[in-house]
């Protein structure tokens, strides 16, 4: 067996035993020579195995002392007509601060803005390909770890002159700032899918593996988008919740 193929399997057996509870969190993995002796395997692959199992968030390695079961670091997307709705923007509880407030987590982001031409989101917006966006770039964290990024397009003849071109929108964020330009906001579309990430994105999530989570939204004020929000969060980390009334 190669040596990847060895460090998969230790990394896959202790992975097993923390899913089935036979490791809980706080307890203490074996250490590396037990580890090394149970599989007949060297230090390096061991802490192969170990490093992936860190990068994936299970394990958590204490200088010294050893390594322990880590608590989980799931973020739980509320339901969006939940999370999107008017009351929780009068609250100022929308979208992200929704999920801290109902999960106990510090919120914060860090935000970029800039403007470009509409090219391939011309379409999307029934515009032209030369018309400018305002484009709001986000990084997303929750107790200072980063856990979605999220790119806000709107159309610049919406946005100029206003808060919507600002780092800081004021309370109830993108969607309120919409309302107070006269823009109702009537619907949301998200398509979702997974695919694996890219280099930028394994960097800012600290990703060793596995695929992100998807989320293009579209939202409606009447029969016109307003606002396209690409967000990208790491699948294992980040869980998405939908309901809806059953017909």
């Amino acid at each position: 067996m190669s040596a990847a193929a060895k460090y998969q399997e230790i990394a896959a057996t202790l992975r097993g035993q923390i899913d089935r509870g036979e490791l809980s969190v706080g307890d203490q993995l074996p250490t590396e020579q037990a580890l090394q002796e149970q599989f007949d395997s060297s230090r390096t692959t061991v802490r192969q195995a170990l490093k992936e199992l860190r990068e994936a968030g299970l394990v958590q390695m204490r200088h010294g002392v050893g390594v322990f079961v880590a608590p989980p670091k799931v973020v739980r997307r509320l339901d969006s007509r939940e999370r999107l709705s008017k009351a929780r923007r009068d609250a100022n509880k929308a979208a992200f601060l929704a999920e801290a407030d109902a999960q106990g987590f510090s919120p914060s982001s860090s935000v970029k803005v800039w403007f470009e031409p509409a090219q391939d989101y011309a379409e999307l917006f029934g515009i032209e390909e030369a018309s400018e966006l305002c484009v709001r770039d986000r990084v997303m964290r929750a107790d200072g770890e980063p856990v979605m990024l999220a790119v806000s397009r709107l159309p610049r003849e919406i946005t100029r002159g206003t808060a919507l071109e600002e780092v800081e929108t004021g309370p109830g964020g993108v969607l309120a700032r919409l309302e107070d330009q006269g823009f109702e906001i009537t619907d949301h579309e998200e398509i979702v899918s997974a695919r694996m990430p890219d280099a930028n994105e394994r960097q800012i999530f600290g990703l060793g593996g596995g695929p992100v989570l998807v989320v293009r939204r579209r939202t409606w004020s009447g029969d016109r988008v307003v606002e396209v929000n690409d967000m990208v969060m790491p699948g294992e980390s980040y869980e998405l919740r939908y309901a809806w009334d059953a017909l």
